[in-house]
């Protein structure tokens, strides 16, 4: 009467592959998730990185600007002061565009969670196969 609860048969055989179905679907979901929380602290590190690097280059920019501009408006005779003014905000707002292109180059090759992205589309292609079989 014991071995009723064990009966060997149909029954236990489904049972076996739904419990692997279901440990092969968390080991699945467990390995997705580790692999977007390194993503994400890769990112995250990635953009303090970023804004650090910004921050100090604006700070060091704005201090070395400010300096030359004051040298070069002392330099230059006084008739000529205006002309210089000009071609001084020309060449800032130049280096502003170009440090500008090159952080929202640095920016768009970021990409948040792209291993993870790759991953569930291949799982999802795998599961499609699976299905049209």
């Amino acid at each position: 009467m014991a071995d009723s609860h064990h009966s060997n048969g149909p029954g236990k055989s489904v049972f076996g592959i739904g419990q692997r179905i279901v440990t092969i679907m968390v080991d699945m979901v467990e390995t997705r998730l580790r692999l977007a929380v390194a993503e994400l602290e890769e990112e995250k590190a990635n953009l303090f990185q970023m804004l650090l690097m910004l921050g100090l280059t604006m700070l060091f920019a704005a201090f070395g600007l400010m300096s030359l501009m004051v040298l070069i408006i002392w330099a230059i005779d006084p008739q000529y002061r205006l002309n210089a003014m000009i071609a001084t905000t020309a060449v800032l707002l130049l280096l502003a565009l170009i440090g500008a292109v090159w952080t929202l180059r640095k920016a768009r090759r970021s990409t948040l969670l792209r291993h993870t992205r790759n991953e569930l589309a291949n799982d999802r292609a795998l599961l499609e196969d699976d299905e049209r079989e």
